[in-house]
């Protein structure tokens, strides 16, 4: 996972200016498409998603009143974890995003939504919204490229402290939301210095208030009300296990959306001066998708197509789907790699690369697997058939 600015072979060298700008007004025109087309039929999928989780979680936290039995523990359980997920990734993080705000209804709006998470709202959307969606893979400007706690590239020093992120990266998926939390604190820079003191106390205030309120609601109201039924342990255990695996799937399909063999990362001194092709064009190759039933991508926000996420970050998420082929159409025609696998292979492959990454390079040189992907060759670039054409003449 080398720098793409560094790499012997650079996958978009074959790109002219003229190309780069020409792949930016397509993928224009296709976001045009969708802000003309959208209307009733988006709004009513996103009333009727989050009228189903809620739903959903009333229902399963209805049942674990009676969690004493074991059936409506475990279906307690399942509705809860599920209901949780929905929230999250299909609502929160898209609702935040903007994606809904053209419908301007105060109730779906991003300055007004409030998600079922530790992070508070404000603070997830400067860390994620305005830095890791603006410098995406950018080493040293995104953060989400390792949380900062972990190596995720060659050209990252390596250090002894980075043999034990295998494990610290799956505590950090066992209790993700408090992870997020903490990245959204920018602790590292607190640290170093180069954050205001009064703020990182006020965003501090923020981070434990909102902690507390959800512990508060999982840990102990639910729980105590379960308890006149004599079902209140059963149901902290059920809270606890709908968190958990609601951390485990939402760290999953972030790791699969950008770490994956496939996805490039970039230096510093390779935006300066990024036009919006430029900037379209690293979001294309910056990125993962992650194919599967249509279960699967509500599941996952429709962050399985997290190419077309990152390339339009504000458009309704349940119309990634339908501009996929376009987008991969775009990647055939001007010769990019369009990464996509299976959930069970995008999760290996993110694994393994966390795992070889905890090494010194010229150890996990010896244990990176041969590439499987075969070289993209260009169908139809703008400045070959420009140069066609002229030659014709």
């Amino acid at each position: 996972m080398t720098a793409l600015q560094k790499k012997e072979h650079n996958p978009i060298a074959h790109l002219t200016r003229e190309d780069i700008e020409s792949l930016g007004n397509e993928l224009d025109a296709v976001r045009a498409s969708v802000i003309e087309a959208r209307g009733a039929s988006d709004a009513a999928y996103i009333r009727r998603v989050i009228k189903t989780q809620r739903t959903l979680e009333m229902a399963s936290r209805a049942v674990l009143l009676f969690s004493k039995s074991k059936p409506a523990f475990v279906a307690g359980t399942i509705g809860l974890t599920v209901s949780k997920v929905l929230e999250n990734m299909e609502i929160g993080h898209n609702v935040m995003h903007g994606q809904w705000d053209w419908m301007r209804d105060p109730k779906i709006h991003s300055t007004t939504w409030e998600w079922d998470n530790a992070s508070p709202a404000d603070l997830w959307k400067h860390s994620h919204n305005e830095l890791h969606h603006t410098y995406t893979n950018v080493l040293g400007r995104d953060n989400d490229l390792g949380y900062g706690i972990m190596r995720v590239d060659e050209d990252q020093p390596w250090i002894p402290f980075y043999l034990g992120q295998p494990a610290w990266n799956f505590v950090n998926a066992c209790f993700f939301e408090y992870g997020i939390a903490a990245y959204d604190l920018e602790l590292g820079k607190y640290f170093a210095g180069r954050k205001d003191k009064a703020i990182f106390k006020r965003d501090m205030t923020k981070v434990v208030n909102k902690i507390r309120e959800q512990a508060t609601k999982d840990y102990v109201v639910h729980p105590a009300l379960a308890a006149l039924t004599g079902s209140g342990r059963r149901t902290l255990l059920a809270n606890f296990t709908a968190n958990l695996g609601r951390n485990l799937w939402t760290h999953s399909v972030i790791m699969c959306g950008h770490f994956p063999e496939g996805v490039e990362t970039f230096t510093k001194t390779s935006i300066k001066g990024e036009t919006r092709g430029d900037w379209y064009l690293r979001q294309m190759i910056g990125s993962a998708n992650i194919h599967g039933s249509k279960a699967m991508h509500i599941a996952t926000g429709n962050l399985s197509f997290q190419i077309e996420h990152h390339l339009f970050p504000d458009l309704p998420s349940n119309r990634y789907q339908e501009i996929a082929p376009q987008v991969q159409d775009i990647c055939e025609r001007y010769g990019l790699q369009y990464t996509s696998g299976s959930l069970p292979r995008q999760v290996a492959s993110a694994w393994s690369k966390v795992i070889r990454l905890s090494l010194p390079n010229h150890i996990a040189a010896k244990v990176k697997r041969p590439s499987r992907r075969t070289p993209i060759v260009p169908t139809a670039l703008p400045s070959r058939l420009a140069a066609a054409e002229k030659r014709a003449a």
